[in-house]
């Protein structure tokens, strides 16, 4: 049930994608002291500010106590395991390593919450023109590893990847010998 013909791959890619996470956030906060530096422009497009989330995405939900520090932990926590009990069912390439971004990105976020009491988020994409003021939410490289890992799924779901071209055709032969 928690294994399976992916998972090692899937695994691989989640502790790749939370180590990555984890080594960005040390390195910006500690080395680089982000947090006393304020916003760093990198590109006219692109800033790095050190923000504190206590919430979920988009940081709805924000939980300033420790009862909501832990329920949003337990609710990753939760999340963890069955995506890997997914992960461990998956069929294809693609649906482990997607399965292992998210993974990986919930387990560095989840990191956060336990070292910090909050989820550290660093980068912000904006368009500042002199009539229009746009700007993204701060996120984190776990953020970027779930929205990729989502994007994975979708595509193999919807596009018919690897995996879901196996469900076709098992499909048909079900029919097939129906018939």
């Amino acid at each position: 049930m928690l294994w399976g013909r992916f998972t090692a791959l899937g695994l691989a890619v989640a502790v790749a994608a939370a180590a990555l996470d984890q080594a960005t956030k040390l390195w910006l906060i500690f080395v680089t002291d982000l947090g006393a530096r304020g916003a760093v422009a990198l590109t006219p497009f692109l800033d790095l500010v050190l923000t504190w989330n206590t919430g979920i995405s988009y940081g709805l939900f924000p939980q300033e106590g420790p009862v909501g520090k832990w329920a949003l932990l337990a609710v990753k926590v939760i999340a963890a395991v069955l995506l890997w009990i997914w992960l461990a069912r998956a069929s294809s390439r693609l649906t482990a390593v997607a399965l292992g971004l998210i993974i990986g990105g919930a387990i560095g976020n989840a990191i956060d919450r336990l070292s910090y009491g909050a989820v550290a988020d660093f980068v912000l994409f904006h368009v500042t023109t002199r009539s229009f003021n746009f700007r993204w939410y701060v996120f984190n490289l776990a953020d970027v590893a779930i929205v990729f890992g989502v994007a994975g799924l979708l595509y193999e779901m919807l596009l018919g990847g690897e995996g879901a071209k196996t469900t076709r055709e098992e499909s048909k032969g079900i029919r097939s010998k129906e018939s």
